[in-house]
């Protein structure tokens, strides 16, 4: 038969393909951080005509570990510290097996109403954590990216109707490009999204965004919606929501929170006060394939009100009256962009279901803890500065001897990242605060260990003191 393989060629294929994982996740401390290849090297490997007649599985799959092994980074590694890591678990991953195995379609109760049921409970377990009230709801999307847009698509539903012409949106200017690309995807024009700056401790500054919205009043225009960080991808910064709940209430605007990265530390008592408030958005996006630990692609809506989603997104052409929803049943193709959908909830209820929700806690307090452990070595170190502290596990620094310039210091700081990247042993990469190009540490991966975060420390002591020896 076409397209299939023997129960026992597909017990083989099966075997070695979960032998390869568990010796990636096993293996991971040993291997290089920052694996990459250039496209030349890599159309020499790989561009061929497409093949007419197949080859075994077991030689696919060594041609996969000769070319492509070597040819891509791994964000679950312990010594991942650029942008938000993903640290993953074999449980989730086991858990997208079976999603993919079984065929999940997961847009209609009609065709799967088992893992409805079980999105239902997991959004609701994350509703409850994020202190939302029992109105609310969700689904799971592909990732924040998506997670904003719809937000800001049921946004623009409820309170524009649709109709954005001088509507208005302020955020601060460490919000995630996400925000700026989902708005221009939703019809508004970049002069509609005003970036405000940020108090010292680059959180959105109440001032500033009282003075705008009263200005674009004044002005003819149409204020509509606040976007809050719950950790800025930068510095790991948290706006304050309280304030902005109250601020927005009294003003009448939609607010949203971005807290793909930063949302999760609710799970944690000792991050859960930074986050006071958070239960109070109109909507928040969250990843889940961040801080809670899960494979790539996993991310998460909340809205306050768990009608708006459909009221945003449901269509009933013809072709789907058969699978329409009943008041009990829930399509989730009506509550969001997709109609073909895989069941992303089956990896988080399962790691959920298995390890429960204090391992989860204890993780996430790990990273925190890792990025104070962080700060306390950097602050030993002669010639570094912590540019911003610890935060949510993120911190910023670099290499600043006396007497350097600001314009030499940027650039030896980026020769710093750069040669670390060659060297592999850590991934580490650079941005940008107040002026000053520095060095970030995301410590997010519960296996990081503080021999990771000191030998990395050291290394690049050692490579900025090679770059710019005493003079």
């Amino acid at each position: 038969m076409m397209l299939k393989l023997t129960p026992e060629q597909m017990r083989s294929l099966g075997y070695r393909v979960i032998d390869l994982i568990i010796e990636h996740f096993e293996t991971l401390p040993d291997k290089s951080a920052t694996r990459n290849l250039r496209r030349a090297e890599l159309e020499k490997r790989f561009r061929e005509a497409m093949p007419q007649n197949g080859s075994s599985a077991e030689t696919v799959l060594d041609e996969l570990q000769q070319k492509m092994w070597d040819a891509f980074m791994h964000p679950d590694h312990p010594r991942f510290f650029a942008f938000i890591p993903t640290p993953s678990n074999f449980v989730s991953v086991m858990g997208d097996a079976l999603a993919s195995g079984l065929t999940v379609f997961a847009g209609t109760w009609l065709e799967s109403s088992g893992p409805a049921e079980i999105e239902l409970v997991t959004i609701d377990w994350l509703r409850q954590a994020c202190g939302f009230p029992e109105t609310a709801g969700g689904l799971f999307v592909s990732g924040g990216s998506v997670a904003n847009i719809t937000s800001l698509a049921v946004a623009r539903h409820v309170r524009l109707n649709d109709q954005v012409q001088g509507a208005v949106i302020y955020c601060s200017n460490q919000t995630h490009f996400a925000i700026q690309r989902g708005l221009q995807i939703l019809g508004f024009q970049s002069d509609q999204l005003r970036k405000l700056h940020c108090d010292e401790n680059f959180r959105l500054d109440l001032r500033e965004l009282n003075s705008a919205v009263t200005a674009d009043r004044a002005a003819g225009k149409n204020p509509f919606c606040v976007v809050a960080n719950a950790g800025t991808t930068n510095s790991g910064a948290i706006d304050p929501l309280p304030e902005l709940s109250q601020f927005c209430k009294a003003e009448n605007l939609w607010l949203h929170s971005d807290g793909a990265f930063g949302a999760a530390a609710v799970f944690s008592e000792r991050a859960k006060p930074l986050l006071k408030g958070l239960g109070e958005v109109d909507s928040l996006a969250l990843d889940p394939h961040k801080w809670l630990f899960q494979p790539y692609e996993i991310g998460c809506v909340l809205v306050r009100d768990r009608s708006w989603l459909k009221e945003t997104f449901h269509i009933l052409p013809e072709y789907m009256k058969d699978v329409a929803a009943t008041d009990e049943e829930i399509n989730f193709c009506d509550y969001g962009i997709q109609l073909t959908r895989t069941f992303r909830a089956l990896k988080l209820w399962m790691s959920l279901k298995v390890f429960g929700s204090d391992a989860f806690a204890s993780a996430i307090d790990h990273g925190i803890e890792m990025g104070e452990f962080a700060g306390s070595l950097i602050s030993e170190l002669k010639d570094w500065e912590i540019v911003t502290p610890p935060q949510l596990a993120i911190i910023n620094f670099r290499y600043s001897p006396e007497g350097i310039s600001i314009e030499d210091a940027n650039d030896l700081n980026y020769q710093i990242s750069q040669q670390m990247l060659r060297d592999g042993f850590a991934m580490i990469v650079t941005t940008q605060i107040t002026g000053k190009i520095v060095l970030r540490f995301c410590l997010i991966n519960p296996r990081t260990t503080q021999q990771d975060v000191r030998e990395t420390l050291n290394r690049l002591d050692q490579i900025a003191r090679s770059l710019y020896p005493k003079r």
